[in-house]
């Protein structure tokens, strides 16, 4: 099922996303999900590689030289700390799910993804703090865009609850 998002995410990011461009600047990314998604108990290193592998797709695609890479990896590093902000010490249990947590608690973990993932693409992409205004611009706006579209998809492709 990994390997399933793992291609749809990159195909819809490269084939739709990457072409859209609402108001000359913004460009949801949706790949972002696949973090989301992820399993928590499943091997560490191996995830860390897998986000790795991700973002250098999303950027052999994207033309980005390392960027979506460099802030793949750097969310999926920072994720535990992430979780344990956003859940407390419940996802630390073996009996932990996303599905099992509030509404709230699902949204912010995705918004505290997506702010991590775009404070540092494009603090790398502009690399100027005197346009800093620019980058808290971008990434307030991608942001916004980012997160509605990762909360339609994940609304459109979750598994209901009996």
């Amino acid at each position: 099922m990994n390997a399933v998002r793992f291609l749809l995410l990159i195909a819809v990011q490269v084939l739709v996303f990457n072409k859209l461009n609402f108001f000359g600047f913004i460009n949801p990314m949706v790949y972002i999900l696949f973090l989301y998604w992820y399993p928590i108990k499943e091997n560490r290193t191996a995830f860390i590689s897998i986000s790795f592998l991700l973002g250098f797709i999303i950027d052999i695609f994207s033309d980005t030289m390392a960027l979506h890479a460099a802030s793949s990896v750097t969310i999926a590093y920072l994720r535990p700390a992430i979780m344990r902000f956003v859940f407390g010490v419940n996802f630390e249990f073996q009996s932990f799910k996303l599905s099992n947590t509030t509404l709230v608690q699902q949204i912010t973990f995705l918004a505290l993804l997506i702010i991590t993932h775009h404070l540092l693409f494009f603090t790398l992409e502009i690399f100027s703090f005197s346009n800093l205004l620019i980058i808290l611009k971008k990434v307030v706006f991608t942001g916004a865009a980012t997160l509605v579209v990762c909360l339609l998809l994940r609304t459109l492709f979750s598994v209901k609850k009996e």
